[in-house]
């Protein structure tokens, strides 16, 4: 029988499967450490992309606050010059009325009534006289009752004054009024 030696052969295939092995391990390991590396740029690119996303959307939030700001201030400035043209409004609307409630006090005032002092404290009017008796301040409260332009009339004081003339000193507590319109009677 021959002697066949196949230790070298199994050897060099050992061999040729170990360097095999350890050239497909390498090869994984490359391609591992590139999918893990594309991977992590990939993912890298992405989180640098929002972040630039998220400071656009930052920068105008706080674009957006400003101008908020401002429209904020805006609606106040608008309010009170709204106020102030309500007020004015509400001054012209006002402003022929005392015309009318100077010319009503003097049509009002009966015979014997001598008128000392009037004041005006909003829609209350104060007014002080002199009577010569209390049927003519009795009167004069009736004149201003009917009247367009003042109502309620409250009498608070009344003094007599004894001496040559008979007299009385009063004042008299009323307050200014509208006359209706005719929708406004209608209703």
């Amino acid at each position: 029988m021959a002697n066949i030696n196949l230790l070298p052969w199994r050897e060099e295939l050992r061999k040729e499967k170990t360097q095999q092995f350890a050239t497909i391990t390498g090869f994984s390991l490359i391609l591992t450490v590139c999918v893990i590396a594309a991977i992590h740029f990939t993912i890298d690119s992405q989180i640098t992309h929002q972040q630039r996303r998220n400071k656009v959307l930052n920068d105008e939030i706080t674009r957006l606050d400003v101008a908020l700001k401002e429209i904020e201030g805006l609606e106040e400035t608008k309010e009170k010059l709204l106020s102030r043209m309500d007020i004015i409004q509400s001054l012209q609307q006002k402003r022929p009325q005392i015309v009318h409630l100077f010319d009503e006090i003097v049509r009002t005032i009966p015979e014997g009534i001598y008128l000392t002092g009037i004041k005006q404290n909003g829609n209350s009017i104060n007014i002080n006289g002199v009577a010569e008796s209390n049927g003519r301040v009795s009167a004069y409260m009736r004149n201003i009752d009917t009247s367009d332009w003042m109502s309620t009339p409250k009498l608070t004081v009344i003094e007599s004054k004894k001496g040559t003339l008979r007299s009385s000193d009063f004042v008299l507590q009323t307050s200014q009024s509208s006359p209706k319109s005719d929708e406004e009677e209608q209703s």
